[in-house]
């Protein structure tokens, strides 16, 4: 999500004020829950392993996480590919739950002007962030701008596989495959692979049951608060979208194109 567009009340709620829930909660219940629940809703570990995968995530490589949440993709990688990674989100409460709960360098950062040099990273990805941005466009521009040429950039992006949704969750914007597809075109990016998320092997037990007892904490302590119930609305929309396939979780690998010699 970008600070220099609108932002919705509820994505607020969800990725702001909930995320510094978030780590209360593993606070309470112990660092083994931290990962489990700093990941949630941005792939299972399956599908981050088939992205690292596909972008040839290798020990070294300098990773930067755009929308990074409360940190649990960019800790993932750092533990399972001995990368090296910095955040940027655009919400203090992510943040500041991200520093709480992972020791890695992270900056509030608006996605649509990030504040880091022309190819200042082997690679970038940004995990189900996409769909709530409006401009695309300049989001995956300044994606490109930030990796090498010839860089690794991947993607986890939900997608309308409907002309139109029932039920829009307040702040998404959707795009479908093709949409998707022209955009990384149009900002001169090269898809090397896909996936839908939906192919890949569910969270694994233990790691469910740990994100849902953070869930739980966060839950009772706040139930009774308004921007808990309006994150939890949003959540409940989302994945019933998902559950009745009307929007698909899609992994893409792609490149930045190599300058021209010509």
């Amino acid at each position: 999500m970008s600070e220099s567009e609108p932002v919705a009340e509820a994505m607020v709620d969800e990725f702001d004020t909930v995320a510094w829930w978030t780590a209360s909660a593993v606070a309470e219940l112990g660092e083994d829950h931290a990962l489990p629940a700093a990941c949630r809703g941005s792939g299972s570990p399956a599908g981050l392993d088939w992205l690292a995968t596909a972008m040839g995530l290798e020990p070294g490589t300098s990773l930067l996480d755009s929308g990074a949440g409360v940190g649990g993709p960019a800790e993932y990688a750092a533990r399972t590919y001995d990368v090296r990674p910095v955040l940027a989100e655009p919400m203090e409460g992510a943040c500041r739950a991200a520093r709480r709960l992972f020791d890695h360098p992270v900056v509030v950062a608006d996605g649509l002007a990030l504040p880091f040099g022309d190819e200042a990273f082997d690679a970038v990805w940004s995990l189900g962030v996409l769909c709530t941005i409006e401009d695309k466009q300049t989001y995956l521009e300044e994606m490109r701008r930030t990796v090498v040429p010839g860089g690794a950039v991947g993607l986890l992006v939900y997608t309308r596989a409907v002309e139109t949704l029932p039920d829009q969750p307040e702040g998404n914007s959707f795009p479908s495959r093709i949409e998707l597809l022209a955009a990384l075109e149009a900002a001169g990016l090269t898809v090397l692979d896909e996936k839908p998320l939906a192919d890949l092997a569910s969270t694994p037990d233990d790691w469910d049951r740990a994100a849902t007892e953070v869930e739980e904490v966060v839950e009772r302590d706040h139930h009774g608060d308004e921007r808990w119930q309006n994150a939890q609305a949003q959540q409940e929309t989302i994945v019933r979208l998902i559950a009745e396939e009307l929007v698909v979780g899609l992994l893409v690998s792609c490149r930045r194109a190599e300058p021209s010699t010509g």
